[in-house]
């Protein structure tokens, strides 16, 4: 999990009163020292969702009559960030799938990209992961903007007062996500994540539509932006950890004397065991049963018709069943 760091200055006015101020301050925008902003061209990026489930939000859930936004479809929140959007509209929902499932690896593992013209116009949105796509866990987060006064259609946000939630930074760079922050989950398996859920924030201050960060802050974000373009605009999400990479590629992988090669394979798997097997079965990282390799077939097995991913081999003889793991490549 990384640092987020929170400066507290403690300043003494007089020997009758001592004042501690505490000022909590998280990353700054793109290029400032200490940002966590990646560039959408950076090499972490291994993988970009593939695709995308709209749930469109008004553009003013104020007054519905001026109907849900429009701007963008489906086809524009999944591939590299390139500043082709989506907008969600108000309390809009958009469910991003991906080829390869993704882990928790070391440091931040994906990065949600959005379209704001400046480091302090901000449309924030919450993040939300699946491992099984019907349970969905939210990362937590965090907003110190002033509750106050409300941040106007075009006001503006301090990136520093911001932690966790999508949008903080301005086109072109993706705000980091670690699965780490999710690890107590206890339903939810960080290493499989298979969706992520990007659910815009209505910034408003009004008590009948306002949102709350994590510790019961209320968010305030520009609001209302009633255009069709309102709410947050998705342009990415960009993977950094999948269960490819979070995986030792380099050797032979062994589990109960089982050894496969090549191993990641793209079309032939040679097993190293015994022949008189009974069958011989490859399960995917879901836990279902994607092929099975009847007695006798030999021991070059053919998986050019498995998906790509991560799967256990299970191999059955008359009084054993031995197990090994394989990486199935598309090159």
């Amino acid at each position: 999990m990384k640092i987020r760091f929170k400066y507290l200055t403690v300043t003494l006015f007089t020997l009758l009163s001592f004042t501690i101020n505490i000022i909590a301050q998280y990353a700054p925008p793109a290029y400032k020292d200490g940002s966590t902003a990646i560039t959408a061209d950076s090499s972490i990026f291994i993988d970009w969702a593939s695709d995308c489930i709209l749930e469109r939000g008004p553009v003013d859930i104020s007054n519905l009559s001026y109907g849900l936004a429009s701007h963008g479809d489906e086809s524009s929140g999944i591939g590299k960030a390139d500043n082709n959007v989506v907008s969600l509209g108000d309390n809009g929902i958009a469910i991003l799938s991906f080829s390869t499932p993704l882990a928790n690896g070391d440091g931040w593992d994906f990065a949600v990209f959005e379209n704001s013209f400046s480091d302090s116009f901000l449309e924030l949105a919450f993040v939300e992961v699946s491992s099984n796509g019907i349970d969905f866990y939210r990362f937590p987060s965090t907003s110190l903007t002033q509750d106050s006064t409300q941040v106007g259609a075009f006001g503006e946000v301090n990136a520093i007062k911001i932690d966790n939630l999508a949008g903080k930074y301005r086109m072109g760079f993706g705000v980091p996500f670690d699965l780490s922050d999710l690890e107590y989950e206890v339903n939810l398996n960080i290493n499989s994540i298979t969706k992520i859920k990007i659910v815009d924030v209505v910034g408003s201050l009004n008590p009948n539509y306002l949102n709350h960060d994590s510790h019961g802050n209320i968010i305030n974000d520009p609001w209302p932006t009633p255009f069709e373009s309102s709410g947050f605009d998705l342009d990415a999400i960009g993977v950094i950890n999948n269960i490819m990479n979070t995986t030792n590629l380099d050797e032979f992988i062994e589990v109960d004397n089982i050894i496969s090669y090549p191993n990641p394979a793209t079309n032939i798997l040679h097993l190293n065991i015994e022949a008189n097997y009974d069958y011989i079965n490859f399960i995917n990282i879901q836990g279902q049963l994607s092929k099975t390799i009847p007695s006798g077939s030999g021991l070059t097995i053919d998986i050019s018709d498995l998906a790509r991913g991560y799967y256990i081999i299970e191999v059955k003889y008359f009084n054993k069943i031995s197990k090994g793991r394989v990486i199935k490549t598309i090159w």
